[in-house]
């Protein structure tokens, strides 16, 4: 679809109320069309983009969680889907927060999974730092689109999941080629450098959410920390459900379906109650 002059790549599937899915950092649609979209399918009608710089979507100037959210909100609205359920993964969680900040009548219920929502204090790895500068970002991504090798993009995919590991055939699936991409690395990156100061603007709003939420993180996630994003995120607002996954990591829509499932199943009762 074109969107305020922006190429926005959609996958669409299923009958129900309207359940948009926003991927993660390094994502695609296909993260989630792997498995998830075909068990939720038979109950909703999922609309899943890809975020701007990311697999099909074009780029945008100035991509912060608040535009991106801005943007896929229109794209939801030109496929018919002026209020729906909104999920985000990871990256994806803060893009739907600030849609939920931001457009609080633009969807009728908001599902976070493994989301940064609050400030922290470790710093950017030195690889965000170098593909996010202007002047280095630049020469660094064509290095290592050309050098990376398949069993360093395997172990890539394998620690993202960890403790669990990625169901099978998942990596290929997913399209590697599409994340390696010199512009989706660069444009992957500015993002990911920018998150904690709009994070922080961001998590001073939340008392604007006005739908139901559900909050599902699992406590073995070291990559967003249950501790320091969802447990006191839900602890502040009173609308939120926390439901936390004994001994899962930073991927339950693959390796706890069920669960999340249940969660969003779960906002689409509340969202109609509401």
């Amino acid at each position: 679809m074109d969107i305020d002059g922006v190429q926005v790549h959609a996958v669409v599937r299923g009958e129900g109320p309207d359940l948009v899915l926003i991927h993660g950092s390094s994502g695609s649609t296909r993260d989630f069309t792997f498995a998830l979209v075909e068990r939720l399918a038979p109950d909703f009608r999922v609309i899943v983009f890809d975020r701007p710089g990311l697999g099909y979507t074009g780029t945008i100037e100035d991509p912060t969680i608040e535009r991106q959210a801005d943007l896929l909100g229109k794209a939801a609205a030109q496929l018919g889907a002026p209020k729906p359920i909104v999920l985000g993964q990871s990256y994806g969680g803060s893009v739907a927060l600030a849609w939920a900040v931001n457009h609080p009548d633009d969807l009728s219920a908001l599902v976070t999974l493994a989301s940064p929502a609050l400030p922290w204090t470790t710093g950017l790895s030195t690889f965000y730092k170098t593909l996010s500068n202007p002047i280095l970002g630049p020469i660094t991504a064509p290095l290592i689109t050309a050098w990376v090798s398949r069993d360093r993009v395997t172990q890539g995919v394998e620690s993202v999941f960890a403790p669990q590991s990625a169901p099978k055939g998942y990596g290929d699936y997913f399209g590697p080629g599409l994340t390696l991409r010199r512009a989706s690395l660069r444009a992957n990156a500015i993002q990911r450098a920018r998150l904690l100061n709009e994070i922080k603007s961001l998590s001073l709003r939340y008392e604007a959410i006005s739908v139901p939420m559900e909050i599902v993180h699992g406590d073995a996630d070291t990559t967003v920390g249950l501790h320091i994003h969802s447990r006191p995120l839900a602890a502040r607002l009173d609308q939120a459900n926390l439901t936390v996954l004994e001994g899962v990591g930073h991927m339950p829509h693959h390796v706890a379906e069920d669960d999340i499932i249940a969660a969003i199943k779960r906002a689409s009762h509340r969202a109609a109650l509401h």
